[in-house]
């Protein structure tokens, strides 16, 4: 099953591609990853598997029947909503993500929402 986040190695067992292959396509495909927390020297990453990620593996053709099905039902699940964020975050500058982040730290999603209008404080 394909989590949010996952490293190169768990990505590799999951779809039946070997780690190098996954690694050679972070990078060729320009995959979004972020640091391994608790692991020095800032190699060790984790891919966030998103809907980009999702289609191009289950596009590559290679997997189990097992983990095409698991890939199908992640990139069919997906919610209009969700897939209007994660294009809306693309489209913001790094500083506006940076500033989205640290709002959503700070408040939490309730606390955001509530800046929407679309809950009402208790």
């Amino acid at each position: 099953m394909l989590k949010e986040r996952m490293t190169p190695e768990e990505l590799a067992q999951e779809t039946g591609f070997s780690r190098q292959t996954i690694n050679k396509w972070v990078r060729k495909q320009g995959w979004d990853t972020s640091p391994k927390p608790g692991v020095q020297g800032g190699k060790a990453r984790l891919i966030h598997v998103d809907q980009q990620v999702r289609a191009f593996l289950a596009s590559a053709g290679r997997q189990s029947d097992d983990a095409m099905l698991t890939l199908t039902r992640a990139v069919l699940a997906e919610t209009p909503a969700e897939r209007l964020i994660f294009s809306s975050l693309k489209e913001m500058t790094e500083h506006e993500q940076k500033h989205f982040v640290s709002l959503l730290l700070r408040e939490g999603i309730d606390g955001v929402l509530r800046r929407l209008g679309i809950r009402n404080s208790d």
